[in-house]
């Protein structure tokens, strides 16, 4: 296989490649080249830039990976970057590309750089560029941000980035839009392809990546039919709460990992990873060696022994989260599960793609419930996945704090003068409509620290050299950026070590801190003791007890998306025998039944809202089925407009179907009824008031601080503890809040917060449908199948666990007494 370094490694044409040399490669393989295939390399020949839309397993990769090498200029240097999501990925990517580059007998080289590459390998890689470079964006950024950039990536002819749809809709897809700018302006006229199985519109998706008159979408049909199917519980009982089936599941996934050679297993967190890891062993403990846990948290070397395993088929079952949803394909994999639900089309379509990988196959995802209700939103999945309907992806617009540090960036690179750069900028999707308003802040924020900082040298960053030329002059704030370069921020993590030196993995900083020497936890399947915990490291050993906590990591709880909801309405309104067809809607038939009885069932036609007395107080559940995040803000809108008139003090519980108000006095129901409580008007304000929105503002705002590089994180050795970075944080929000109220980060938090945390837009959609819908109000005496769930996370915030089981049996007792 060609090495990424010395002579293997020095860019020159791939001498002899042409059309007739790629058709040898595929008749050796027993192979024909798919029409969607030639179809890229006539266009990338051509000089066009585009994105290339298939399933898992199609062959983009192979696509664009060709028509890269066919469009190779001789003496060009680095002529191929090809940007990727994650680090396994571009592991993966990176391996599969040099495996065709020896098949074909091609003396160049594929080199990968991530945060995983050495700093020796790093600087190998700058003395002899590669003819394809494999990065993410994170290390692309520290690429533009080195002196020799622009030398560097003079001669760049292709620019692929790799599943698209997981950038961009984030700041890292912002990032990647940014440095593509930078490379089109260096570079003499490169094609840029995007790769991406799971796009709702394709079109929208290429305008991002490329302007939108200069790129072609080639979708190719798929290949592999995909099959949705569920394991339906023994008995899936009347009033269901979230986690009430989880491990009540464990044998039926035994038993589908026993008819397998091989199985992925998906969990949406990596607490659930852990906690699943360990009932499989604890079940069937001839398993050892046989099952494996991958998660991003877990070591480098821990994930490639599991990955590579995999491949070379020695694993019965890993179980994983989203660090698998990627990557190439591990062609033994027979079998999906999916733990709960993924809450999402496009993340259950991509994990079922990763497995059926044979001639013939299949891709199949079997859901695995941990709640009744699930079982609905497993019929409405397979539904929707049949009618191919995904969620659609939008960029952000105009994140001023991802500028901010690109402005740093460029200056610390080549340096830049400012009309061609504020030109370049605009060139991008995101920054389509930047202000010269907006232009002139970001740049005096990093001249002269904005009205607030300027008295502070940290802060002034960019100096005017005599040439015009915007430059970073000060190596400390040099060597302060580069460490801090990058869009992911979440909380500190601590490195996890054992007595030996060896390093495990990584852990929040603020569940290890909270544990004290000789307690233990369970991290990467295993049950480890703290013995220190020191300089952000904690040094572990292997314990014996049974019992300890699992390791905790901060991790959005996902909501479920617009077009899955439509779905499971769209299973509520049948009835009868259409609706019997359908396994798990025969299954959930009792409990539907219940729920008709006791009340109606909620649907689209109508907002259905239940109010209910108990000896607790009084209970008023809405069912709009906005996802999670939207009730968040529903729900403290309801409240708050409903103490405007009458004071009172409500306990809320949210879920992805409705949410709940609790209170010791009755409800107003012919407000409730009169739909005024659901107004459109005013909803902004309202909003703020309503969830302490200042409170989630400061929260947002330190992690836009993080990005503009207001906080000074410190180097190697010198790290700041995230306690200390958010005290940082809030010092700079007081300061700017009172001093300098317009300043723009704070804005845009407090945008943030209202479009994103609590989905403003989808809010706006859910009140401006209800004018238009009766409000259908239904007065109960016991709980219902849908109300019970609310209730139980009500509860579940402050009872323990043996408290809430009791609790949770004596409420049944009470709402079936007498049904």
């Amino acid at each position: 296989m060609p090495s990424a370094t010395g002579t293997a490694a020095r860019s020159r044409r791939p001498a002899g490649l042409g059309p007739a040399a790629i058709q040898r490669w595929f008749t050796q393989k027993g192979w024909t080249p798919q029409p969607f295939q030639r179809r890229v390399w006539r266009a990338m020949a051509a000089g066009s830039s585009g994105l290339v839309h298939a399933g898992t397993g199609s062959g983009k990769t192979l696509a664009v990976w060709f028509g890269a090498l066919l469009r190779a200029r001789p003496g060009a240097g680095l002529q191929v970057l090809w940007v990727t999501p994650m680090r396994a990925l571009a592991t993966d990517t990176r391996a599969a590309l040099e495996a065709t580059l020896a098949e074909l007998g091609l003396p160049v080289g594929v080199a990968l750089r991530s945060s995983d590459t050495s700093t020796a390998e790093r600087a190998r890689q700058l003395r002899s560029p590669p003819f394809a470079w494999v990065t993410t964006p994170e290390s692309l950024s520290l690429l533009l941000a080195r002196p020799e950039a622009e030398a560097l990536f003079a001669g760049l002819s292709t620019i692929i980035v790799d599943e698209w749809h997981e950038l961009i809709g984030s700041k890292r897809g912002v990032q990647v839009q940014l440095a593509l700018a930078r490379l089109r302006r260096w570079a003499r006229a490169p094609v840029v392809w995007g790769l991406s199985a799971t796009l709702a519109e394709p079109a929208d998706a290429l305008a991002v990546l490329v302007t939108p008159d200069d790129g072609v979408v080639v979708s190719a049909p798929s290949r592999r039919p995909i099959r949705v199917d569920t394991l339906i519980p023994d008995a899936v009982g009347r009033l269901p709460w979230a986690g009430h089936l989880g491990a009540r599941m464990l044998d039926p996934v035994v038993r589908e990992v026993e008819s397998s050679a091989s199985t992925l297993i998906f969990c949406n967190t990596r607490a659930q990873a852990e906690i699943w890891y360990q009932m499989l062993l604890e079940r069937r403990p001839d398993w050892a060696g046989l099952i494996a846990l991958h998660h991003g948290s877990l070591d480098l070397s821990v994930r490639s022994w599991v990955e590579d395993n995999m491949r070379a088929g020695r694993l019965r079952a890993v179980v994983c989260t989203s660090t698998l949803d990627l990557g190439v394909d591990f062609s033994p994999v027979e079998r999906v599960l999916q733990v709960g639900s993924a809450k999402g089309l496009a993340r259950l379509m991509q994990r079922a793609g990763r497995s059926g990988h044979q001639p013939g196959g299949v891709s199949r995802v079997t859901l695995v419930p941990t709640h009744a209700l699930e079982l609905l939103e497993a019929a409405a999945a397979r539904r929707a996945l049949a009618a191919r309907r995904l969620e659609p992806h939008r960029t952000l617009n105009k994140p001023l704090d991802v500028l901010v540090q690109h402005l740093v960036t460029v200056a610390l690179g080549s340096g830049f003068q400012e009309e061609a750069l504020r030109a370049e900028v605009r060139s991008t999707h995101a920054y389509r409509t930047l202000s010269d308003d907006e232009w002139s802040w970001a740049m005096d924020f990093v001249v002269r620290g904005g009205d607030s900082l300027v008295a502070y040298p940290d802060y002034r960053k960019l100096v005017l050299d005599s040439g015009g030329c915007w430059r970073v002059t000060d190596a400390a704030i040099a060597r302060r950026h580069r460490q801090a370069i990058g869009t992911i921020v979440g909380e500190s993590e601590v490195s996890v070590r054992s007595l030996t030196g060896a390093r495990l993995g990584s852990v929040e900083e603020s569940f290890v801190s909270r544990l004290k020497p000789g307690e233990c936890f369970v991290f990467g399947g295993r049950v480890l003791e703290l013995v220190r915990f020191r300089d952000l490291e904690a040094w572990v050993r292997t314990a014996r007890a049974s019992a300890a906590a699992v390791s905790r990591w901060v991790g959005s709880r996902m909501s479920l998306s617009s077009e899955l909801a439509e779905a499971m309405l769209d299973c509520l309104a049948e009835t009868g025998a259409a609706a019997l067809r359908e396994p798990e809607l025969r299954a959930l038939a009792p409990l539907l039944d219940l729920q008709g009885t006791r009340s109606q069932r909620p649907g689209r036609a109508r907002l259905l809202i239940e109010v209910m007395r108990s000896r607790e107080g009084h209970h008023l559940f809405a069912y709009p089925f906005a996802g999670r995040a939207a009730h968040l803000g529903l729900a403290p809108l309801l409240a708050w407009r409903m103490s405007k008139r009458a004071a009172s003090t409500w306990s809320i519980s949210v879920n992805d179907y409705g949410f709940e108000l609790f209170g010791p006095a009755p409800f107003d129901l012919e407000r409730v009824r009169s739909g005024e409580l659901f107004a459109p008007a005013g909803l902004d304000e309202d909003l703020e008031q309503a969830v302490n929105a200042a409170e989630l503002v400061k929260r947002r705002f330190r992690e836009n601080a993080r990005i503009a590089g207001l906080l000074l994180q410190g180097g190697p050795g010198a790290r700041r503890s995230n306690r200390s970075l958010q005290a940082s944080a809030g010092l700079f929000y007081e300061v700017f809040a009172r001093h300098d109220p317009n300043n723009r980060l704070l804005a845009q938090a407090r945008r943030e917060v209202l479009d994103r945390e609590l989905e403003r837009p989808r809010i706006h959609a859910v009140l401006d449908s209800l004018s238009s819908r009766p409000i259908e109000v239904v007065e109960i005496d016991r709980a219902t199948p849908f109300a019970f769930p609310l209730m139980v996370d009500r509860l579940r915030e402050r009872l323990s666990t043996e408290q809430l089981d009791a609790r949770i049996a004596r409420l049944i007792a009470q709402a079936e007494r007498g049904s």
